[in-house]
């Protein structure tokens, strides 16, 4: 057996950090993951760190946008840990070497995205911020002695001893922090790469963890469709913040382009209707493409130039809210089993993500979770291992959640996936989507179209073992 004073299962943005957090503590850590460094979901992040640095802004500010965002179901803990500690986290990422986008007076260029009342989104090489946060947070990490990163390796099976996660397959340690990303890849039409299936959860929910707000899934309003290799491919809502314009076939714009992002999809998703159009039309031809010299390119390369013609759009599967449910410290209901990123739930993000809250959740509760996990106690003996089955969705599941369970829901094609699909964690999204009979937030039912009040501040909880859901309110 190897043994290490932490494991750290996954290498995105929330991995890398905690494994690092970790490591300047003088811990030995195991990083695993299934993908070698920098080739992960974070690394397509186009947004940015989220958090108040502006003089005319403040952490107070940001938690009000956070909740309005949420939808009444915002964990207000979550989100004032979050406001408090995002800029001591972008100050940190400085120091390690992340050099984050400056105006020509040398002063931080912070963004706009929807639903932030202040310009609080930092980029690095505008969007490729995700790009360049990987960069220097692989070579930290590849470079330190404390850590072993070990490439190209899944976790199939957690350590158990005495009730407790001890390790995963033939590592051991005092805690396992599972940062495997979300699970947007469950959906046929979705931003993000193949393996963000959800594994983090299922290997959770294997061990007795119980999940939450699974029904809450945002779809991104502007993933490119119709260019040949770039299906799918993000135009983040920067765009839209540095002027970018959405229109109809006709020409006519329809929507406010800074609302929420579920508003902005949905606006999307009812002009297509409305107009029997596979896609509305993005305009970035008044955009500096320096500022996003990566999706300019990319367009570029598939055929398409931003710069001269509009862009074919449609909303994506982007952004799960829901996954492991996990304290301000990372905890899981499992003792020493953690959870950070977008594979935890902690309520932060309610029902609607605020725009790059994402990232910033990455780092502040990433380094939490590190803390905590040195706080358990060693192993005294090797345990017994627990198969996970984490084999990705098939296409036929992908395809039969994205009818299931898209944009728009109802009862008939929820309870359909969820007598017909064999994929755990589709049954479980179906599930979830089930009970809670209302639209909220990035949660919309066809057959429940007004909230309920009655909701607010309660979750989707689904424990070990079945299917049931019930709604829980946390503090």
């Amino acid at each position: 057996m190897d043994r290490a004073d932490l494991i750290v299962v996954g290498a995105g943005a929330a991995g890398l950090y905690s494994a690092l957090c970790a490591a300047r503590e003088g811990a030995k850590v195991s990083l695993v993951s299934a993908r070698p460094l920098a080739e992960t979901a974070s690394y397509w992040a186009q947004g940015g760190l989220a958090a108040a640095l502006a003089p005319d802004d403040s952490p107070e500010l940001h938690l009000e946008d956070t909740i309005a965002a949420g939808r009444g179901i915002v964990r207000t803990s979550a989100a004032r840990i979050l406001t408090e500690e995002a800029a001591a986290r972008f100050r940190d990422l400085e120091r390690i070497g992340v050099r984050f986008d400056a105006d020509r007076h040398g002063n931080l260029a912070l963004g706009l995205e929807g639903g932030h009342s202040r310009r609080r989104v930092a980029h690095a090489g505008g969007s490729e911020t995700g790009r360049r946060i990987l960069r220097e947070l692989s070579a930290a990490v590849a470079a330190h002695q404390n850590i072993d990163v070990l490439e190209s390796r899944r976790a199939t099976a957690l350590r158990i001893h005495d009730d407790r996660v001890i390790g995963i397959d033939d590592l051991t340690a005092r805690a396992v922090i599972l940062a495997t990303g979300g699970a947007a890849a469950l959906w046929s039409r979705t931003t993000n790469p193949p393996g963000s299936f959800g594994s983090g959860l299922l290997l959770a929910h294997a061990a007795g963890a119980p999940l939450a707000d699974l029904e809450f899934v945002q779809f991104h309003p502007t993933a490119v469709t119709g260019v040949p290799g770039r299906e799918g491919f993000l135009a983040t809502e920067a765009l839209r913040g540095e002027g970018a314009t959405l229109h109809d076939h006709t020409g006519e714009r329809f929507v406010d382009e800074l609302k929420p992002r579920d508003h902005v999809a949905r606006a999307i998703r009812h002009k297509m209707d409305e107009t029997n159009q596979p896609h509305v039309h993005l305009d970035m031809r008044g955009v500096d493409p320096g500022r996003f010299p990566n999706i300019v390119e990319a367009l570029r390369a598939a055929g398409l130039d931003p710069m001269t013609e509009l862009v074919p759009v449609s909303p994506a599967a982007h952004y799960v809210m829901g996954g492991v449910v996990a304290d301000l410290h990372g905890r899981t209901l499992v003792n020493g089993l953690y959870a950070v990123g977008e594979t935890a739930c902690t309520g932060l993000h309610g029902a609607n993500r605020l725009a790059s809250n994402s990232l910033s959740e990455c780092f502040v509760f990433g380094g939490r979770a590190a803390a905590a996990g040195l706080d358990e106690p060693a192993p005294t003996a090797a345990g017994t291992t627990l198969p996970v089955d984490v084999t990705p969705p098939t296409r036929a599941t992908r395809d039969a959640v994205w009818h299931g369970a898209g944009l728009e829901r109802d009862e008939a094609g929820l309870r359909h996936l969820l007598d017909t699909e064999l994929h755990p964690l589709a049954r479980l999204v179906a599930a979830s989507a089930l009970a809670r009979q209302e639209s909220r937030g990035a949660h919309l039912r066809c057959d429940f179209s007004d909230i309920d009040r009655g909701l607010d501040g309660y979750h989707s909880i689904v424990t070990a073992g079945g299917m049931d859901v019930m709604h829980e309110a946390w503090d």
